[in-house]
């Protein structure tokens, strides 16, 4: 059996029946669902709700556990290692979504795209104090520092640089790029704008102190929000000290409605879908039937982590 972990539009619903046949998938979309076909499931399609232990426990059939994306500290990778059961993920499906979505968060920031919109559907739009408009800017002539430098941040970089921006990166090791590779702490004191690329893990969670950026900077994440130290962010974002943050991901998801992050007037706010495109999802299908055929006849999967 092979299921898919996910609460699927429609046009997703017809792409998976396109790809592995009608009815060959069986969705759910709630752990208590999920829970109902640990016993006969041979194939997960992950996306996003935790695969703990006890799940993999209580799936004496489970073979392969395939993200859908990139990411699997949602996965038990020990207990998955332990059991027997392969893990894959799919590096660079969601590359150019992730990248357009960074983009798009910078772009909402700097020019306070939501500002206006409620300003204009209240009436107000040509009447707001002509001061607010001192706090928009530009791409062009800021800097901005990527941490981490795969697939996406790659993609992003070159557009950046096309707009005027300077360009410079972090990551585990310098690269052949036309672009400055600096340190985290010297990349947090210079950039203007900080677009978070990072895998979580233990190294990485926590590693971005809002507090160490520069005064005025922008915090754009469409990584993982345990990257960041979410209560400080909030101290800076209401103090001033940072202009603001476009933030698809969150310490805990979903953002629970007392998180003070929803009352801030400088953040943009968006529910982990930076990959959710309906072009990433059929290249996800793609390279999950692919490795579904190959685990049916014993071949080397793809992108295994586990």
């Amino acid at each position: 059996m092979i299921v898919l972990e996910a609460r699927p539009s429609p046009g997703f619903r017809a792409e998976v029946d396109r790809v592995f046949g009608a009815g060959v998938v069986v969705h759910v979309d709630e752990a208590a669902s999920l829970d109902d076909v640990l016993p006969e499931m041979t194939v997960l399609l992950h996306v996003l709700t935790p695969v703990t232990g006890a799940h993999i426990g209580r799936a004496p059939r489970l073979r392969l556990i395939q993200k859908l994306g990139v990411g699997v500290n949602t996965i038990a990778l020990a207990a998955a290692r332990e059991a027997g059961v392969a893990v894959c993920n799919m590096p660079g499906t969601n590359s150019q979504a992730v990248a357009e979505m960074a983009l798009s968060l910078m772009f909402a920031v700097l020019r306070r795209t939501c500002f206006s919109d409620a300003q204009v559907r209240g009436g107000e739009g040509w009447t707001v104090d002509p001061a607010e408009h001192d706090s928009v800017g530009e791409i062009a002539g800021r800097t901005v520092g990527l941490v981490g430098f795969g697939n996406s941040a790659q993609r992003l970089a070159g557009v950046l640089q096309a707009l005027g921006a300077r360009v410079i990166y972090t990551a585990r090791g310098a690269r052949d790029v036309p672009f400055e590779y600096v340190s985290l702490e010297r990349l947090l004191a210079e950039a203007d704008v900080v677009s978070l690329h990072a895998p979580l893990t233990e190294e990485t969670r926590g590693m971005i102190d809002p507090g160490a950026m520069k005064a005025g900077a922008v915090l754009v994440n469409t990584a993982r929000g345990e990257l960041v130290d979410e209560g400080a962010l909030v101290t800076a974002l209401r103090s001033g000290r940072l202009r603001g943050a476009g933030l698809d991901v969150f310490a805990a998801e979903p953002l629970g409605l007392d998180n003070p992050l929803l009352v801030l007037p400088n953040v943009v706010l968006s529910p982990h879908i930076a990959w959710l495109t309906p072009e990433t999802l059929r290249q996800s299908l793609v390279v999950a039937f692919e490795n579904c055929r190959r685990l049916g006849a014993g071949d080397a999967l793809l992108h295994r982590v586990v």
